[in-house]
């Protein structure tokens, strides 16, 4: 990687040619950051401190036309140098759930362009073949498998990396339907996981050419973001790239979609947008749902915003599309795999909140219960099967409370994300997170700096012991 600084006019010297939308060159504009080679092309970034960091790096094509509600296809490559100084648009979607506790979100999103992902990276990388290569982070956001994006600033990986002397990785993935409608006659079939699974491929290929080692990739996230770290290293097809798993907050209660009640869905979602399920595939040689591809995306988003309301009254708190079991990226229900050994040698470290259900609205013995059920009775499961099986797990719960919590929310939900990645100035009136003091920047560099330790070596450091009862939980607050 040069600095961007060797050549003529402040250039690295090997300048870009004039492109459009950063595909072919850099917008026309002369860069001065940081410049490297992956497997398709030249890339210009941009110094922040002691980091580097590559934003909107496209892992596969864009998911639009023929493409969309399809396998994520290879990136076609780009000549000259590309710009990678703003992250890619998120995921077609609509508005969070968590809005009120974790603040409002601009819509930027957009279907063109949304498979990027972002690297951060200490500015030394590694010189030479013989320079021990940087443990890698590859994290997913969170959103229920309807919202989010890699891109935001609430995940910004730049103090991540220069605290743990790793490289951080975020990626988007599509969501809602256009990530989780099940049609796999027509391939849609899991395509957010298969999302996921491209961008795993690109890290463990490409990741060497910003200092990061291949073979020393964690895998995390939260929420919906750990359920699918946890998937990616369970599934044969991925698993084998995956050294260690991260998981926040995973919402272990919520079983994976049954296969006829995910077609049960996709049937209602095309009734709703006036495409008939029973005429579906009747034509000689089409699928009968080629339409799909030509709907205009809000309309998509609309509907399945008219699913979901639809299903709101009948207690079942998850989405109206999630990973459906036996579909790609999920071949076996994951409690039950880690119970059977399929983690193998992998080394986890699982946390959760200890009110995660406040910022859904429900509070007292309701939320405790329900907390209980869909997060911490699971990922005490996952601890006691690894530190059965010889491998133990290490566990935290996050118990800092926002001050003032006028919302009553406690350690919701969410809580701890502005801690992990020292993002606090990104979640302005955020209720969550309430004030912040020296004594929260000191828990979020702890925090921090634990998370980051496991990723390079396997155990967080500090006084953390691997969990084998519910005294070796570590706390922070």
């Amino acid at each position: 990687m040069t600095d961007g600084t060797s050549g003529p006019n402040g250039t690295s010297g090997t300048d870009a040619t004039n492109g459009s939308n950063g595909t072919n060159g850099t917008n026309g504009t002369n860069g001065t950051g940081p410049v490297l080679a992956t497997a398709h092309g030249l890339l210009r970034g941009t110094l922040e401190g002691p980091v580097a960091a590559f934003r909107g790096i496209p892992y596969a094509a864009s998911p639009v036309g023929a493409l969309r509600f399809a396998a994520p296809s290879p990136q076609p490559g780009w000549q000259g140098i590309r710009d990678a100084v703003r992250p890619g648009p998120a995921a077609p979607q609509g508005p969070s759930r968590l809005e009120a506790v974790m603040g409002p979100r601009e819509p930027d999103w957009d279907e063109d362009g949304c498979l990027t992902l972002n690297v951060w990276t200490p500015r030394q990388t590694p010189a030479a073949a013989t320079d021990a290569p940087r443990p890698v982070l590859l994290w997913f956001h969170g959103g229920g498998f309807s919202s989010g994006s890699g891109g935001w600033d609430w995940y910004d990986g730049a103090r991540l990396a220069a605290l743990g002397d790793i490289v951080v990785v975020t990626a988007n993935y599509r969501v809602g339907p256009l990530g989780y409608l099940y049609l796999p006659e027509f391939g849609a079939d899991n395509l957010g996981c298969r999302d996921q699974g491209a961008a795993l491929r690109w890290v463990a290929e490409n990741i060497a050419a910003f200092g990061g080692d291949p073979a020393a990739i964690t895998v995390g996230g939260q929420s919906a973001g750990a359920y699918s770290a946890l998937a990616l290293a369970l599934d044969p097809a991925t698993g084998g790239a995956v050294r260690r798993v991260i998981a926040q907050s995973g919402p272990w209660g919520m079983r994976p979609q049954d296969p006829a009640e995910a077609a049960e869905t996709a049937a209602a979602y095309l009734r709703l947008l006036g495409i008939d399920p029973r005429q579906a595939g009747s034509a000689p040689g089409a699928s009968g749902w080629e339409e799909l591809r030509a709907l205009p995306v809000r309309q998509l988003l609309d509907t399945y915003r008219r699913l979901a309301a639809d299903r709101a009254g009948s207690g079942d708190p998850n989405p109206p599309m999630y990973p459906v079991l036996g579909g790609a990226g999920l071949p076996q229900p994951m409690l039950p795999a880690v119970a059977a050994g399929a983690l193998g040698g992998k080394d986890l470290l699982l946390g959760t909140t200890t009110d995660e259900m406040t910022g859904f609205g429900l509070h007292g013995p309701v939320g405790e219960t329900v907390t209980h059920r869909f997060f911490h009775a699971g990922a005490t499961e996952l601890a006691e099967h690894r530190a059965a099986q010889g491998t133990p797990a290490y566990v935290y719960r996050f118990d800092r409370r926002p001050t003032p919590d006028e919302l009553g929310l406690g350690a919701t939900h969410c809580a701890e994300l502005p801690f992990l990645f020292g993002t606090f100035d990104a979640y302005p009136a955020a209720p969550m997170l309430g004030t912040v003091g020296a004594a929260d920047r000191a828990l979020g560099e702890a925090f921090g700096r634990a998370l980051a330790a496991f990723t390079a070596t396997g155990a967080p450091g500090g006084d953390w012991t691997p969990y084998r009862t519910a005294a070796d939980v570590q706390r922070f607050a």
